[in-house]
């Protein structure tokens, strides 16, 4: 893998580079990963933790209890499955060169945003346009 060869652990992208520049293309994609590598750990263990308190309870109140955690787990990881898929779309935006620009108006997305959101797809002002036409159609 040439990601080890172009980055080095301290990299952090800046506007100092050009815009998506290979070194940057390898640093999101490195961070996807690990992010992406991180939620499915954390899903096996939870998977195991489910599977392992699956003992019925005697106590009425100790069953339910039992089971809101596990709706609440359930839910959760409903949720990492819908983010991997967010992961694996921004990985592929990476592999045809359209990460990093908004979808709405095709400009760059801002490197602090990215870094903080690696999965996102709209700028800021973009994203501040989508939830304020939200709450317009939410509020009628």
């Amino acid at each position: 893998m040439a990601q080890a060869k172009v980055i080095d652990k301290d990299y952090r992208p800046s506007d100092d580079e050009p815009f998506m520049n290979e070194r940057q293309r390898d640093y999101f994609r490195k961070k996807l990963l690990a992010w992406k590598d991180d939620i499915l750990r954390e899903s096996r263990e939870t998977l195991i933790a489910l599977q392992s308190e699956s003992e019925n309870h005697p106590d009425i109140a100790d069953r339910a209890s039992s089971e809101t955690d596990r709706a609440i787990e359930l839910r959760a990881r409903d949720r990492q499955r819908k983010l991997i898929s967010k992961i694996v779309a921004a990985i592929s935006r990476i592999d045809d060169g359209t990460y990093g620009y908004c979808e709405e108006t095709g400009e760059p997305i801002s490197l602090k945003r990215l870094d903080a959101r690696p999965i996102a797809t709209l700028s800021i002002e973009a994203q501040e346009r989508h939830e304020r036409r939200e709450k317009v159609y939410r509020d009628d």
